[in-house]
């Protein structure tokens, strides 16, 4: 029996397929999947915030597991495609960093989704979309009884 090798393009750990016909076996490496490249784990944050809702750069930038990559999350929605909730996405403290016509557009498009403004900033302790749910804060009385031992 004789053994053939076809070997198609490998990338990070393979999968193996095998199969037989008349002529013997055949091992044949399978490309894996490549995995999501860090834009589309941005923008699929992005497609994440609702109507009414809006996010900074920096908490998308966080949300999609790159604490700190704010600049790449503009980078990010500048080189998509249309169909992006572009327009939710603030810079911090609400502020729309947009120049001129873009940022004009923003305003509107967040003021018929029913975003309030203080001022030229975007009301974020009503709008802000919470990725990961609210915190509930402990008290002090609740730790304080749990390092006393009981009698």
């Amino acid at each position: 029996m004789r053994l053939q090798f076809a070997i198609l393009a490998v990338r990070e750990i393979p999968r193996i397929q095998i199969s037989r016909d008349t002529r013997g076996v055949h091992f044949i490496i399978l490309p894996m999947p490549l995995p999501r490249s860090m834009f589309a784990d941005l923008l699929a944050q992005v497609r994440r915030v609702p109507r009414g809702k809006v996010a900074t750069y920096g908490d998308i930038a966080y949300a999609a597991g790159y604490p700190g990559a704010a600049r790449q999350v503009a980078w990010a929605l500048h080189t998509s495609s249309s169909g992006l909730p572009w327009h939710r996405i603030v810079g911090a403290d609400g502020k729309i960093l947009l120049p001129a016509e873009g940022g004009f557009e923003q305003r509107m498009r967040l003021r018929a989704e029913g975003v309030e403004f203080i001022g030229l900033r975007v009301n974020m302790k009503v709008h802000r979309h919470a990725f990961f749910g609210k915190r509930q804060k402990k008290s002090r009385a609740t730790k304080v009884s749990r390092l006393k031992p009981s009698r």
